[in-house]
């Protein structure tokens, strides 16, 4: 585990057993969005590129901080296999990146 996972190991466990880490997958293209339903917002995550749209993490990167809780809870939902799949189809791809967008 990471050092963020250590220190907000509860939140973590929390977002994971209550099912708000998602990845929507669209098929046939594989193409993959993660997103992790906050307290108030559902925020984009991009475990790969190592970015989450929440304020955590932006205030948190001018700091020199890598991650955020989002960032630590889709890792440790991987680790477990504990998320949720939703299938979407590829022609729903761009809607669903417009509204994910809009709602930054």
């Amino acid at each position: 585990m990471n050092k963020l996972l250590n220190k907000e190991p509860d939140r973590i466990e929390q977002l994971v057993s209550e099912k708000r880490v998602k990845l929507h997958l669209f098929e046939p293209s594989q193409r993959k969005i993660w997103t992790v339903v906050g307290k108030t917002e559902e925020h984009w995550v991009d475990p790969d590129g190592c970015f989450c749209s929440c304020p955590g993490f932006y205030f948190g990167s001018i700091n020199g901080k890598t991650s955020c809780y989002h960032l630590d809870s889709i890792q440790y939902a991987k680790n477990q296999n504990k998320f949720e799949t939703i299938i979407f189809s590829d022609d729903e791809f761009s809607s669903f990146l417009t509204g994910l967008i809009s709602d930054l």
